[in-house]
């Protein structure tokens, strides 16, 4: 994978588009938006696996909330691959207030709220390296 770092990102599908039957339709759209699936998976997050996975915003007061609504119902983790991955995924997901993002994007499309916002992405490739590894391991990305 090391040598792939600026062309894969992480992304997740989260429990709220899941429950609304929107991962068909977030899949279609990360197809169209030029990415590849090299990974993919439909699991439902302990609490405990949620607070690790968001552990960078252990001190911020929304982690409580987030760890619950991420470990409420299963959701789609995906390694995805395009030239500028991170950039290109943060894009077509849109701004994370649904109100505020442009037309064409996922969050714009599927999400209901700021807390629900259907999707998330790495920020950085670094980012990406961690969060893919944290629910892929090599022989799971293909």
């Amino acid at each position: 994978m090391s040598e792939q770092i600026g062309n894969l990102t992480f992304g997740i599908i989260k429990p709220d588009a899941v429950r609304a039957g929107k991962t068909g339709g977030v899949i279609k759209r990360i197809i169209e938006g030029g990415f590849k699936l090299r990974g993919m998976k439909l699991i439902h997050m302990t609490h405990e696996e949620a607070q690790g996975f968001y552990a960078v915003h252990k001190e911020r007061p929304f982690f409580g909330e987030l760890t619950q609504f991420m470990s409420s119902a299963p959701c789609v983790v995906l390694a995805l691959e395009k030239d500028g991955a991170v950039k290109a995924w943060r894009d077509l997901m849109g701004a994370t207030d649904p109100a505020k993002a442009d037309e064409g994007t996922i969050r714009k499309e599927f999400a209901t709220s700021i807390g629900e916002n259907a999707v998330h992405g790495s920020d950085s490739e670094e980012n990406a390296r961690i969060e893919i590894s944290y629910f892929f391991s090599q022989l799971e990305l293909v």
